[in-house]
């Protein structure tokens, strides 16, 4: 790009460097967020088809996770870029929708393409999708269905969706079942749940049946000497975040040894101060360390010998971890150390794992760290149960702490187009185009899910008899539709055809999503790469 100034051309940006500007960049930026969208628009769902990717190193990924796909992608446009984070907003704060998050952003602008074309100005078709939003987290709010936490059936269900469609499915039952108890277990009093309290950790060999929740916790360590015992029962821990050996100068010092007898005093000295330390291990109590850094090879004897299970270099989360499942107080001082501060646990053992050893503490009373320790015949298996674990971690973690949940299946997706519809009308000017383009692309979602399930969503697509869109042909297939009946008769609603319906307690046979999924999907296709709005569905007024 260049200048005149007097004649001659002013050069502002480098050689070769071009510039769109006007429809030419509009098109150019929403062509690239739609092909986004259309890439992995075929593995949303129970029913959609996994994708195979190959770096340029030759690794393999298998798998139909939208945020994995994504992030596996080399994404050079900066608009396709801008759906990477949806998907990562997404992820990062539900777990769970990543996929359906990006095709609806995808169909958005789809739909805004064409109101461009009709000469509406992105302000307004901005400003309406905005409208629309706050709007579907209204709608959300109401439709969403109170859960308790202890409720496990719902939460189960609320699991078995996010499972659904990757590779764990035919183990949802085993694997739902565990997450479900691991988020409980490690839920905090007020709710709060950080599913980084729950250690997965990954082994290959066995079958995907073999894997276990430890409520406690497992490491991937081994004892610090072979002579130590192998198994603690009614262990009592110490957790020491400092160094079993003797300390070394900080500055660059010379010892000068002019006898012989010098140098067995200077080791014999090292040895006493190790001595020291380990006494005062024994000391303590505790026939269990776990300890944050290096352990001398002399205390390592001395602890042997007086029978304690001592493990070195443990990191710092997982000395976290153990303080929260087993009651102990990481400790940096060993002179420091009380009785109060060491914790308890029932068993404390090292285990074979596929040939390689672990350390697992187990039977602590009222564990709020567990671990889940994933077994599979390959890694490509291993790893996409990995994904599905901690999608449902996740969207459970969500739930048990926004203790709401709305109905899958597409269902949410139709209730609110209905009802934006509606909406629309009320609002006129050109900002109603928006807001029914808006609701235009919710319909993508319920459309996808039955394409990739087989079905012609043409062929099975029903009228509107309410009025919402004048009785026009809808692209809605009938099996979802007769989802989103069951759903407004949960509630209490009317349904599509205007009749009343009385408040059913059976809340549907498909499955179930967080409400705040739902609310932060809205949110993060409105403002990608900024933060989603509050939990809204959640009823915690933020």
């Amino acid at each position: 790009m260049s200048q005149q100034l007097g004649g001659q051309p002013i050069i502002i940006l480098r050689q070769g460097t071009t510039r769109n500007r006007g429809e030419e960049a509009q098109n150019s930026n929403i062509s690239a967020g739609k092909a986004v969208g259309t890439a992995v628009r075929s593995t949303l769902g129970p029913k959609g088809m996994d994708k195979m990717l190959i770096s340029g190193m030759g690794d393999v990924v298998i798998t139909n996770d939208g945020a994995t796909i994504l992030k596996e992608m080399d994404i050079d446009h900066p608009a396709a870029k801008m759906m990477v984070e949806i998907a990562k907003t997404q992820d990062d704060e539900v777990g769970d929708g990543t996929t359906s998050a990006v095709v609806l952003a995808g169909e958005l602008l789809k739909n805004a393409q064409e109101l461009l074309e009709q000469h509406v100005h992105p302000t307004v078709i901005a400003e309406g999708y905005r409208q629309a939003a706050t709007k579907s987290l209204e709608i959300l709010s109401k439709i969403a269905i109170t859960v308790k936490p202890d409720d496990h059936a719902i939460l189960e269900k609320v699991a078995e969706t996010a499972v659904s469609g990757k590779g764990a499915e035919a183990y949802k039952k085993l694997l739902c079942a565990l997450v479900v108890k691991a988020v409980t277990d490690v839920a905090d009093p007020d709710g709060t749940v950080d599913i980084k309290h729950v250690n997965v950790q990954k082994k290959t060999g066995g079958a995907v049946d073999d894997t276990v929740l430890i409520e406690g916790m497992v490491i991937d360590k081994e004892r610090a000497n072979p002579g130590m015992p192998k198994a603690v029962k009614n262990a009592k821990i110490l957790l020491l975040n400092a160094a079993l050996e003797y300390k070394k100068t900080e500055v660059s010092a010379k010892i000068n040894i002019s006898r012989p007898d010098q140098v067995q005093a200077f080791l014999d000295e090292d040895e006493q101060m190790v001595h020291a330390l380990a006494e005062k291990v024994i000391r303590s109590g505790a026939n269990v360390v776990f300890c944050g850094k290096g352990i001398d090879d002399v205390a390592q004897q001395y602890l042997a010998k007086a029978g304690i299970f001592a493990v070195r270099r443990v990191k710092k989360s997982d000395l976290e971890n153990l303080s929260r499942a087993t009651g102990a107080a990481i400790v940096t001082s060993i002179d420091t150390v009380t009785p109060a501060d060491l914790g308890a646990a029932g068993l404390v053992e090292e285990k074979k794992f596929s040939g390689d050893e672990m350390i697992t503490i187990a039977k602590c009373k009222n564990p709020k760290a567990v671990s889940i320790i994933i077994r599979g015949g390959s890694d490509h298996i291993i790893d996409e149960i990995e994904r599905a674990l901690h999608d449902a971690l996740m969207v459970v973690g969500v739930v048990v702490q926004d203790k709401k949940v709305v109905a899958g299946g597409g269902a949410p997706e139709i209730e609110l187009s209905l009802q934006l519809h509606r909406y629309a009308a009320t609002v006129g000017g050109r900002n109603q185009l928006a807001i029914e383009a808006f609701a235009k692309a919710l319909e993508v979602i319920p459309r996808s899910l039955a394409e990739n399930a087989g079905l012609d969503a043409y062929r099975h697509g029903c009228r509107d008899p309410g009025g919402a869109r004048g009785g026009k042909e809808d692209f809605w297939p009938r099996c979802i539709r007769r989802k989103t009946h069951r759903h407004a008769k949960d509630r209490g609603h009317r349904t599509p055809e205007g009749k009343d319906a009385g408040h059913f307690k059976r809340y549907g046979s498909g499955g179930h999503d967080p409400a705040h999924r739902r609310c932060h999907r809205v949110g993060a296709v409105r403002q990608p790469g900024r933060d989603a709005p509050g939990r809204h569905a959640a009823g915690n007024g933020s």
